[in-house]
């Protein structure tokens, strides 16, 4: 019987990926060994990159991209030889922290303008529970002047990447699969099937979906700021945060999360999504509004308590020089958005501190771009503070006689991830 799914087996239709970024590249090239992909994106330059073998993410070797039967393109007409969309662009929060929903409802209206009858559309971005059926089904039908589940079927499987983790793939991660129907949920789930070996899990709904994503997030936003706080009482106390953690960790059941800057396009974003959405309903979030507020302080938290430190040492704070390692928003991955790292470049700066900044990943041109700031090529010396701010794999290895060599007398150490505990000795340490 000839359906949708036995058409993408055949190559007799195609699948569209609308957004190549960290989700949506992984996910075009894993569909690739199996179907035919169209991989569409608005930015040239990333898409030269990619038909060069390179990923713009730093995340995919060149052999990702070997034998893969895909075309990437920044033609939204290449479009129409797909019935099945999968769309994956990133969903950020403005300036007063609402969402962001423009790249989402910009690629909808694309592949509205392309929709044929019988087609699908699946989203992938995280969303707040309902925005899939209250702003991007009427922005297909608008642009598409079809109807909706008569004519095109939509679902919702939110996307489980983990930047810079090599264990937890698409492939062996459970999808969250959802549609707009029955049959819908049916042909959805056969299509992710092909790779994810992991298996599906068919939500309820696509609201359920949707609410699912946000929460994962949600979760570790809260639980991060836990111990944030707990760090914040226990500096008080002069005791070591991750001494104590280390100790309570030995329980069964004890929840190993640690303290630190709670940045990037993910945990740091997707709770205000889920605020946001409480609002229309007439409910203040307590527990979710106080963790952001913990994990968006901390940058000027751990600014302001390194300055305490150098003038209780006896400098004078205006025209120190302070070093900063790392500011992309994780360890061993490129990306910098919503870094937190930034709000400490920015603090230590307003007390008249010299800052330099450097990092072996991130781009240069992306810093300077996104934040105003030029990085290092080279780490300089006369230090009279160091910031380990990023545990990037190149700063594992370092010891305190390196830092040493590159810092004053009676220098400030600052391990913001505290992997240097117990092996700095002869510096002043202090992490969260």
């Amino acid at each position: 019987m000839k359906t949708l799914y036995t058409d993408l087996l055949n190559k007799d239709s195609k699948i569209s990926i609308i957004g190549l970024g960290y989700v949506g590249l992984p996910i075009a090239l894993a569909f690739a060994e199996k179907i035919s992909v169209v991989g569409f994106d608005i930015n040239a330059q990333r898409v030269e990159m990619m038909k060069k073998r390179i990923d713009p993410s730093n995340e995919l070797p060149g052999e990702a991209f070997d034998h893969k039967d895909i075309l990437f393109t920044t033609n939204p007409d290449q479009l129409r030889e797909a019935a099945f969309h999968i769309v994956a662009v990133p969903t950020p929060i403005d300036d007063h922290n609402m969402p962001d929903l423009t790249p989402l409802l910009s690629a909808t209206a694309t592949v509205g303008k392309i929709l044929k009858k019988g087609d699908y559309v699946v989203f992938e971005s995280t969303v707040y529970p309902g925005a899939t059926e209250e702003e991007c089904i009427p922005v297909l039908e608008k642009k598409s002047g079809l109807t909706f589940q008569k004519d095109f079927k939509v679902g919702y499987s939110p996307e489980r990447i983990n930047p810079g983790d090599a264990r937890h793939t698409l492939s062996n991660v459970v999808k969250i699969v959802s549609g707009c129907d029955a049959e819908a949920l049916e042909n959805i789930s056969k299509v992710y099937s092909l790779v994810v070996k992991a298996g599906v899990h068919q939500a309820s709904s696509i609201k359920v979906a949707e609410a699912a994503k946000v929460i994962e997030n949600t979760q570790r936003d809260v639980n991060i700021a836990l111990m944030n706080e707990l760090s914040i009482i226990f500096g008080r106390m002069n005791i070591n945060t991750f001494d104590v953690l280390e100790a309570a960790g030995t329980k069964w059941n004890f929840l190993k999360f640690y303290p630190g800057f709670v940045g990037g396009h993910c945990i740091g974003v997707d709770p205000y999504y889920l605020d946001y959405k409480a609002r229309e309903y007439k409910y203040h979030t307590q527990i979710i509004g106080a963790g952001r507020y913990i994990n968006d302080s901390m940058g000027l938290y751990a600014a302001k308590q390194m300055v305490k430190l150098l003038t209780g040492s006896g400098k004078t704070i205006l025209g120190l020089k302070a070093l900063v390692m790392g500011i992309t928003f994780k360890e061993n991955v490129s990306d910098v958005r919503n870094s937190k790292v930034v709000d400490v470049i920015r603090e230590l700066k307003t007390y008249g501190l010299e800052v330099d900044v450097v990092d072996p990943v991130a781009s240069p041109d992306e810093v300077r771009r996104e934040y105003g700031i030029t990085l290092k090529e080279e780490i300089g010396n006369h230090y009279d503070t160091v910031v380990v701010a990023v545990s990037h794999k190149e700063y594992l290895d370092l010891d305190e006689a390196y830092f040493e060599r590159i810092t004053t007398d009676n220098a400030l150490f600052v391990d913001i991830k505290g992997i240097y505990r117990n092996r700095i000795h002869k510096l002043q340490y202090w992490s969260l």
